[in-house]
């Protein structure tokens, strides 16, 4: 026999804010997190209705539509329309919907998520910690190459002292490197949680031509630190495969498409074993040009494959947790990607694996005016 739920039970058991407003603009039901997120504009929303709901949200709206713009596309196409608000500070990602009643009247659904900055907390605070050891780390080791250099005497050996200056220098570039690129994922995150991307995606993308656009890419690979310092050197570039496609041209921002290709390419060096090749493919689709980043590492454990997105996860197995890492670059790389409007996503098991596939939007003519 199936279950009955009463609909506002449901409804105060969903972790976003949901209005339901009629056609009339008669606010006909929300739940306990609207009640959160709205406060006492709620009252003002359940006395007014959809007029007043539009003004609150219009204030400081952070896309081009106006609500009322946002809610007439939402009821034409009959699919949900992503926008966002700016409230208290924050900007709080929101969709509408269209939903059909009983009697076939078409009412407006809002769903607002609950802001959540307990990410940006818990990253600012290893930052911070992170940036704390790099200092003192740093201090503590200058402090000691300027003791070991006053302690020797004349007949010291050169390369003795050489042999330790350049320990003591390696530990602090390992250190150095490791703020650096943390600091870089910050900025990313934060650009995220305050809707800056989407700002720097639409100012970004352009008609990019993909086979000059991974030529410059892989020669790019001699001169930047792609993998972390303390991963032993070694030519990973050699097991690189890579066939220009015949002809490729994408509408994408190329500063996030170099994060998530440089973000793809670490991971498939640092998972798997030296020996065993990996490959770069790119193809055709339907829905745009498909770039295919394959290894024949690690693979990914069934049991954690909805770890692999998540921010500040990484796998359990003793071979990924033995890398340094800290669980945020695929989570940045899939939001980025989808802001611009293609899509992340892999395939892959344990000992066979990991096939990461980007879907990017192809250039049409009308492209710039989208």
């Amino acid at each position: 026999m199936a279950a009955e739920f009463d609909t506002q039970s449901l409804l105060d058991a969903i972790g976003h804010g949901i209005l339901i407003f009629a056609s009339d603009g008669r606010l006909i039901q929300h739940n306990v997190v609207a009640g959160t997120i709205l406060g006492t504009d709620l009252k003002r929303i359940k006395d007014e209705g959809w007029k007043l709901a539009a003004g609150l949200f219009d204030t400081g709206l952070a896309i081009d539509m106006r609500v009322d713009e946002v809610r007439k596309k939402a009821l034409e196409s009959g699919r949900p329309v992503r926008f966002h608000i700016f409230r208290s500070g924050e900007y709080i990602p929101c969709w509408a919907s269209a939903i059909t009643a009983s009697n076939g009247d078409i009412h407006t659904l809002l769903m607002l998520d609950m802001p959540d900055w307990e990410a940006v907390g818990s990253v600012i605070d290893r930052f911070r910690s992170e940036l704390r050891e790099a200092v003192d780390s740093t201090r503590g080791h200058i402090s000691l190459i300027s003791k070991t250099i006053q302690k020797q005497g004349d007949d010291a050996a050169t390369a003795k002292i050489a042999r330790r200056i350049g320990g003591f220098t390696h530990l602090i570039s390992i250190h150095m490197s490791r703020a650096s690129r943390f600091m870089q994922m910050l900025e990313r995150l934060e650009d995220i949680r305050t809707g800056k991307v989407r700002d720097k995606v639409r100012s970004d993308r352009k008609r990019l031509n993909l086979i000059d656009y991974m030529e410059e890419f892989m020669e790019s690979l001699d001169e930047i630190e792609l993998l972390d310092p303390e991963t032993e050197p070694h030519d990973y570039r050699a097991r690189i495969k890579y066939t220009p496609p015949a002809e490729a041209v994408i509408y994408v921002s190329r500063r996030y498409l170099t994060h998530t290709l440089q973000e793809l390419l670490r991971n498939a060096i640092m998972y798997s074993l030296r020996g065993t090749p990996l490959e770069i493919k790119i193809m055709p689709k339907t829905q745009g040009i498909q770039i295919d980043v394959v290894d024949e590492g690690y693979g990914v454990r069934e049991k954690e494959y909805d770890r692999v997105f998540a921010p500040f996860q990484r796998a359990r197995q003793p071979q990924i947790i033995s890398e340094f890492g800290y669980g945020l670059s695929l989570y940045l790389c899939k939001y980025e990607i989808e802001t611009m409007g293609g899509r992340l996503w892999f395939d892959g098991h344990e000992t066979v694996g990991t096939t990461f596939s980007l879907l990017l939007p192809a250039w049409r003519e009308d492209s710039s005016t989208t």
